[in-house]
Order: structure tokens, then sequence, then C-alpha cells
């Protein structure tokens, strides 16, 4: 058997981290699903797209009844808000509150530390330059179907 290529690598590493958070600890499963809606919120507001149920299920792979569950638990968390469209009466979009906002600084700063754990003994051209490729793949990601594109430092 040959060895693992990039891309199986590349959904290996996904996979191990998407489930770590929450394993066999509910109350830690649920804030992760939490911080997963309040983050796709916030990316859409950050793009100036409407955040409506449908947006947010599309952001985050997932069908409408699902991303409907989750902004209602993340609403009744106080991590997000749904307000009336200005456009249109009939359509709800939805905002990160100020709670919402800490939960993200929060998870933002667990992330950066797992990073540096991951990385420990890399120098900083290193980090940049997998920072750098780790962007590149996620544009061209939106590119191919996906919707997320990150800030380039």
């Amino acid at each position: 058997m040959s060895a693992a290529g990039p891309g199986q690598l590349l959904f290996a590493f996904v996979r191990h981290w998407s489930r770590r958070a929450g394993v066999g600890d509910a109350a830690l499963a649920e804030q992760g699903r939490l911080v997963l809606v309040t983050e796709a919120v916030a990316a859409l507001n950050g793009r100036a797209e409407p955040a409506t149920v449908n947006a947010v299920a599309d952001e985050i792979g997932i069908d409408q009844s699902g991303a409907s569950r989750l902004i209602r638990s993340a609403v009744d968390a106080g991590h997000l808000t749904i307000t009336t469209a200005p456009s249109d009466g009939r359509r709800r979009e939805v905002s990160v509150t100020p709670a919402g906002r800490t939960a993200l600084r929060h998870a933002h700063a667990w992330q950066e530390r797992i990073f540096a754990e991951l990385t420990a003994g890399w120098d900083q051209q290193q980090r940049d330059d997998f920072r750098n490729a780790m962007a590149d793949l996620i544009t061209r990601s939106a590119a191919i179907g996906g919707s997320v594109a990150p800030a380039r430092r």
C-alpha cells in the first residue's frame, strides 16, 4: 500500500479535528455547534451578504432545517439575533450579538493555541508559508464550489 497523498492527508486532518470538539461531552459538542453557526453568520455578514437561514445552510453545508435548528440554539444561547429584513418583511436575517462576538474571540484564541501547539518547532516563515498555502486552498475551494474566502495577510 502506498503512502497517503496530500489530498487524503488534508481530509484526514479535517475529519480528525471535526470530531475533536465534544467527543463524549455533550456540552462541549453543543458549544462547538454554537461556534460553527455563529462563525457562519459572521462570515456572511463580513461579506455583506444577508445571513438568512438558507444562506447559513449553504455556508456550513447542511440542509435548511438543520441550519434553522442551529440558529435557534444560538439565538437561545444569546450568540445570534433574528430580525426582519428591511427590504422584505417576510424574510428573516440573522446577526451576531456582542455575546456571540465574545464567543468567537474565545474560539479563535483556542484555534490559534492549537495551531501554535501543532507547529511547535516551526519558524515564523514556515508558519506564514503554511497559512498562505491554506488561504490559497480555501480561495480555490470557493472557486470550485465552496463559499469561504479568507483575507490574506
